[in-house]
């Protein structure tokens, strides 16, 4: 008998296997999803809301006074648009452009620069489905998937019986955790787990591409040699090796050589790729995105036509300085995630806030418009973490706008 197949946008993964069971509009039950996934598809809500002043208004007088805001400002920020649809980033694009603003989302402080090393051929890529068939060998660096992609190790990375991995975890597969703290992915990856000190990446992985060239490998921590040189003959004798990133490691290092060089060094002895571990549904789709317009994933400036970038355009530096005097925010929430030092920045500027959810940003905000949940209530395209664009229709039907639509009706207003 066929099924109807959901996507869920609860993570980078974009699982595209998931079953629902709706009753009057409303998801009651969700199947094969993970914990995140059985929790962001039940989220929907079918009545729209709309805020001026955290008051209630109509559809219209959110969107002009939106569109107002805009209008006003000399330097807007856009932020966020990592759970929007890849119509929509482009929309957004299309906007700062119409209003010179500064647009930024939340890979400039994470997995911005191994997207982007992505995008320019610096590392070599492939899928996941390539994983779940071909891996032999995945690294886990700084990443704890079993927490943020519950279903990562189970559906693509160690435990899948895959085309040319028959055997599975048991005897075709080899998981290795390299953290600073015994996780739970660690803990499956069992005596293949490597406690480095936080900051002592860059070292380990000096460490490690000496062992692979069959040198005594040292760091300053006294971590013990033998155990890299057994690390380095695992990885020699990889056919088809992956090295998921993680933010421990992004953050461990002050910028990416290391990595280049190990990938290298990887490459002339065995067969290895890289995924980032992308948390946002569409963050990799944003960076393709803005990259395939001007060159750049993220912190961009548009002014007279050109476009500017650098670190101070990213909504950190821009907040910090004060230089951005209106900010639109789009499925998220700056003002949770960001340090209160910056982030009380944006409550001395007038902010729009377009979100599924309420959030501090949006009970923070001049105006809020409660869209849809892309992937739930609205359909559309996002890109998953290894660069699959995946499509997906709605689940349940809302009177809730979706971002795309949202933010046509702003650039009319305008």
């Amino acid at each position: 008998m066929e099924k109807n197949y959901n996507v869920c946008t609860g993570c980078g993964m974009l699982c595209d296997d998931i079953e629902v069971e709706s009753e009057k509009n409303i998801v009651k039950k969700v199947y094969t999803a993970c914990r995140v996934g059985v929790a962001h598809m039940k989220e929907g809500r079918e009545n729209a809301v709309y805020q001026v002043d955290n008051k209630p208004v109509d559809e219209a007088t959110a969107i002009s006074e939106a569109a107002a805001i805009l209008k006003n400002a000399k330097n807007p920020l856009i932020f966020g648009l990592g759970t929007s649809t890849n119509e929509t980033q482009k929309l957004a694009i299309e906007l700062a452009r119409k209003t010179s603003a500064t647009l930024d989302d939340t890979s400039s402080f994470c997995l911005g620069s191994v997207v982007e090393a992505l995008l320019q051929n610096k590392f070599k890529a492939c899928t996941l489905d390539d994983v779940r068939n071909k891996a032999d060998v995945t690294i886990f660096w700084g990443a704890d998937p079993s927490n943020s992609h519950p279903r990562h190790l189970s559906k693509y990375s160690y435990f899948p019986r895959g085309t040319e991995k028959q055997r599975g975890w048991e005897e075709d597969r080899t998981a290795i955790a390299i953290d600073v703290r015994k996780s739970h992915t660690a803990k499956i990856c069992g005596n293949n787990f490597f406690q480095v000190p936080p900051g002592g990446d860059a070292e380990f992985i000096d460490a490690l591409i000496a062992g692979l060239s069959g040198k005594l490998p040292k760091t300053s921590y006294n971590f013990p040699p033998k155990r890299i040189l057994e690390l380095a003959n695992i990885l020699k004798g990889a056919k088809f090796g992956v090295v998921f990133v993680g933010l421990g490691l992004v953050y461990s290092l002050e910028n990416l050589e290391p990595l280049f060089r190990l990938m290298d060094a990887l490459n002339a002895k065995a067969n290895f790729h890289l995924i980032p571990m992308v948390g946002h549904c569409n963050m990799r789709g944003f960076n393709e995105n803005l990259f395939e317009e001007t060159g750049y994933v993220n912190s961009v400036k548009f002014e007279d036509g050109a476009v500017k970038h650098g670190p101070e355009h990213s909504i950190v530096e821009a907040l910090k300085a004060k230089t951005v005097d209106a900010a639109l925010i789009i499925g998220s929430d700056p003002l949770s995630s960001l340090p209160r030092s910056i982030a009380k920045n944006l409550l001395e500027i007038p902010v729009i806030s377009m979100d599924p959810c309420e959030t501090f940003t949006s009970r923070s905000s001049k105006v809020y418009i409660n869209t849809a949940i892309s992937g739930v209530e609205s359909g559309g395209i996002a890109t998953r973490m290894d660069g699959v664009k995946v499509e997906f229709k709605p689940v349940v039907e809302t009177k809730r706008l979706s971002d795309e639509a949202v933010l046509k009706k702003i650039m009319e207003a305008l």
